[in-house]
């Protein structure tokens, strides 16, 4: 074990982003839901404003918990070439995975963000903010949509990453921070005490309170 829980991660992962604190053009994003623990902890430690990254993972049809790709905002979609044309996946799967994934992905945007608009991103330093990272579908897709929305700087930031995967998103991404890479890796939740699943309600209430957060210190 290397965590207690998520917060105690994202203290733990604070702690290497601190050359991002206390600047303007820093907003730390996370991706919901397991992401936003994290996110809330490092958002507080560099003194920068949390918003949530909409991305979902595309599950193999019947193993839904193996990634053949994902969607992100912006109509972004990754896919893992190899695990693709391994398994035959037809385009007509990946379109109908697609469809249903997207319609999650609004219903989240609807309930975490209560029609409050996307960040604006354009040539702003964007720390990207996830629990783990196994096979960085979803981080992928999420570098590939803030690329698109013009970040100028992005940074990947995990407790915890299989090495292969850090490396892959090194190429992608302007910065990776990772506070450890075990060998073998096993599983993100392998690292934490405790992992249980993040509620919408969670998410709900750390982007309220990070908001007044940053009003406050303004």
């Amino acid at each position: 074990m290397l965590f207690h829980d998520r917060t105690d991660a994202g203290r733990q992962l604070a702690d290497k982003l601190r050359r991002y604190a206390g600047r303007a053009d820093v907003i730390v994003l996370a991706l919901p839901r397991g992401g936003v623990p994290v996110g809330f902890e490092v958002a507080q430690a560099l003194g920068a404003p949390l918003d949530v990254f909409m991305v979902r993972k595309l599950g193999v049809p019947g193993h839904e918990e193996l990634a053949m790709g994902a969607i992100a905002t912006g109509g972004i979609r990754v896919l893992n070439e190899e695990i693709v044309a391994q398994l035959c996946i037809s385009k007509e799967a990946l379109d109908a995975a697609a469809e249903r994934e997207q319609r999650e992905l609004r219903r989240r945007e609807l309930a975490y963000r209560d029609d409050r608009p996307a960040p604006d991103v354009r040539g702003r330093i964007v720390i990207l903010v996830d629990d783990g990272l196994a096979t960085g579908s979803t981080m992928r897709a999420a570098v590939a949509a803030l690329r698109k929305l013009e970040a100028g700087w992005i940074v990947v930031a995990v407790p915890v990453g299989a090495g292969d995967t850090c490396d892959v998103l090194r190429s992608e991404a302007d910065d990776v921070v990772c506070v450890a890479q075990p060998e073998p890796f096993y599983a993100v939740g392998a690292w934490y005490g405790d992992f249980s699943q993040t509620s919408d309600e969670e998410v709900c209430e750390l982007l309220r309170e990070a908001a007044e957060n940053t009003v406050a210190a303004r």
